[in-house]
């Protein structure tokens, strides 16, 4: 019976928390404009596999 009062006592914590996360989150406006954002990270993906990659050397250091 002890643990489950600690156990509810935690996951309220929790919530609470959680809570306090998302009032920050909007009142920071981290809400805003969350399609650019989305389109920024749908184009990075797709011009990765057109870089050429930099093979290491012997010492292991990069080339230039």
């Amino acid at each position: 019976m002890e643990l489950t009062g600690i156990a509810i006592c935690a996951s309220l914590l929790m919530a609470a928390a959680t809570v306090c996360a998302f009032i920050f989150a909007v009142k920071k406006d981290y809400f805003r404009n969350i399609e650019d954002i989305k389109y920024q990270v749908f184009w990075s993906d797709l011009e990765e596999p057109n870089k050429p990659k930099e093979k290491p050397d012997a010492l292991g250091s990069k080339k230039s």
